[in-house]
């Protein structure tokens, strides 16, 4: 695995202690595949961008094994393809956090940073990881758009801006407003959401055309 940039002081550190679950289950990872990353993931992209992404939490085999949101599993493939469609990413995709793409006025974070067992944070972990969600919002002078992937990173969102879930109900293409930011509402890009037609990819191109319009305007 490539060696990746510094940790960011306002993200956990590698051997966060805080979700005890999830420190177990990432230490089990780490005597199975010690050549992974097997650590809390950072957030990925410039904080002066205007478009932050919060996706649920790193997969097993994507970020939990790359280090980097999204890379190296299917719903990476679909996010970092329609991204570079829409301009908020350049270079090639290829799956390692070495292939030298880009982010452009973009991030890319998670709700829950480590990897959960099943793909499940419990409510206590996304409640506790929300602090860094907290200060990744708050470090990104020029926030204007945040794309949830899913209910889960809508609701952790909502309550790091401060919202009530009965104000801004998640639905696919709603968009909510808090203060100077929409927040945007997706399903969220996992294979088993496009392989059941739950989100197809013409729906989740909607999302960020409609984004890459509202920024332009």
């Amino acid at each position: 695995m490539a060696s990746l940039p510094a940790r960011d002081p306002f993200e956990p550190g590698r051997d966060c202690p805080l979700c005890p679950r999830l420190a177990e289950f990432r230490a089990e990872a780490s005597a199975k595949h010690p050549d992974w990353y097997n650590a809390p993931v950072d957030s990925f992209g410039d904080p002066n961008a205007q478009l932050l992404i919060v996706g649920l939490a790193p997969g097993m085999q994507g970020a939990n094994r790359t280090g980097r949101p999204f890379t190296g599993d299917y719903a990476g493939d679909l996010l970092y393809a329609t991204l570079l469609e829409y301009g908020f990413a350049k270079g090639v995709y290829q799956a390692r956090p070495d292939d030298g793409l880009k982010l452009v006025n973009c991030r890319i974070s998670n709700a829950v940073r480590c990897v959960p067992p099943q793909n499940k944070p419990l409510p206590a972990e996304i409640n506790t990881c929300r602090q860094f969600l907290v200060k990744t919002i708050a470090t990104m002078p020029k926030l204007r758009a945040i794309v949830a992937l899913g209910r889960i990173a809508h609701d952790s969102t909502l309550k790091a801006l401060g919202l009530r879930n009965a104000a801004a109900p998640f639905g696919h293409g709603a968009v909510h407003k808090a203060d100077t930011v929409k927040l945007y509402d997706s399903y969220h890009c996992s294979r088993y959401n496009t392989n059941t037609r739950v989100l197809t990819p013409e729906m989740f191109r909607n999302v960020f055309a409609k984004v890459r319009k509202d920024l332009e305007s």
